[in-house]
């Protein structure tokens, strides 16, 4: 088996003089060399970046791998490669996961050559979660109304663009209390944010979605574009509030959530909130996953506070993108070890 990181370029496979159309191939060796991939009419060729676990084994059958791939620019120190790799052989899975660096400039192309490739799917990190969506060929209700996609998957001839970052959070949340009937407090207006929010309105009318959703942020128009957005799809009891000075989080707030950048270069960063108003019935999230010990989280324990932390919604979303691409689930503990263990936390 060969785990790798390679840096992807596509081409036609008349580039390539002695290689002719057929299954999906790969060669290469140790020491530098370019590996080629090639399937039907196009192949790709990358320069390795890490090497290991080469053990000369032959593939667990004779029936094509699927491939999937995280893309990224740059790719490195990106835990997922790590994590699925385990999770498809938990799963007694014959499938591989590629971490790809490709630049703002060939995200076209690679995502053409994928689909060409026959890629069964692909994540899409930094830089490439919006401007992936007008290359897809439909987005799911969360994923539109989000306008950015981390999780894609193949149906057909075309891809399919998810965002299971917000679901993620409420299911890590749900492990801890319903939702039905919450008021709940929202720190940010990005993409992380937004997730959050949309995932929180856009819950089917079989469960009963939180009572009040407030956004709090620092950029006025900002948090109310979003806010106009949450009456759109049905919440119109959301409202926004400004985020200046250190908040103090209302006493009939239930849950409070924690998705603006803070903490995720630095767990001891302060997050701007008067510690004094957390509660003990209250739930506190995080969603920086590099870390379950931030000092938001921390501070909220100390206050007999629940808690939940990134890298828990982070297990729950892995979860949900393993089901959507196989159609089958893994183990949560897997996934769970896996990314402590890679993360060193």
């Amino acid at each position: 088996m060969i785990f790798l990181e390679i840096t992807v370029k596509f081409y036609p496979t008349d580039l390539f003089s002695d290689q002719r159309p057929g299954p999906l191939r790969a060669a290469g060796r140790h020491g530098g060399a370019w590996v080629i991939f090639q399937r039907d009419r196009f192949a790709y060729a990358g320069r390795p970046r890490f090497w290991g676990l080469w053990s000369g084994a032959s593939v667990a059958s004779i029936a094509l791998q699927e491939i999937t791939a995280g893309i990224a620019f740059p790719a490195a120190g990106n835990p997922a490669q790590y994590v699925w790799e385990k999770a498809y052989a938990r799963a007694g899975l014959d499938w591989r996961y590629l971490t790809l660096e490709v630049p703002p400039g060939h995200l076209e192309a690679a995502a053409r050559g994928m689909l060409a490739l026959g890629f069964r799917g692909f994540h899409c990190s930094n830089p490439h979660k919006s401007t992936v969506v007008p290359l897809l060929g439909q987005l799911t209700p969360a994923a539109a109304a989000i306008g950015a996609v981390n999780c894609v998957y193949r149906q057909g001839d075309q891809w399919i663009g998810d965002n299971t970052e917000g679901k993620g959070c409420l299911r890590a949340l749900r492990a801890l209390d319903d939702l039905a009937g919450k008021k709940i407090v929202v720190f940010g207006d990005g993409r992380a944010a937004r997730a959050v929010a949309v995932e929180l309105a856009l819950m089917p009318p079989a469960e009963i979605g939180p009572q009040v959703i407030t956004i709090v942020s620092r950029h006025e128009e900002h948090g109310t574009q979003l806010v106009e957005q949450l009456h759109a799809l049905g919440q119109s009891s959301a409202h926004w509030n400004a985020w200046h000075g250190d908040f103090e989080i209302p006493v009939d707030v239930e849950i409070a959530i924690h998705a603006t950048p803070l903490g995720s270069h630095d767990s001891q960063t302060r997050v701007p909130i008067n510690i004094s108003s957390i509660r003990a019935d209250m739930i506190v999230a995080d969603l920086v996953y590099d870390s379950v010990d931030t000092r938001l989280l921390r501070e909220a324990r100390e206050r007999h506070a629940r808690t939940v932390d990134g890298l828990a919604m982070l297990v729950e979303q892995t979860l949900l993108d393993f089901q959507l691409w196989t159609g089958v689930d893994t183990d949560r503990d897997l996934i769970a070890d896996s990314l402590e263990e890679f993360l060193s936390v």
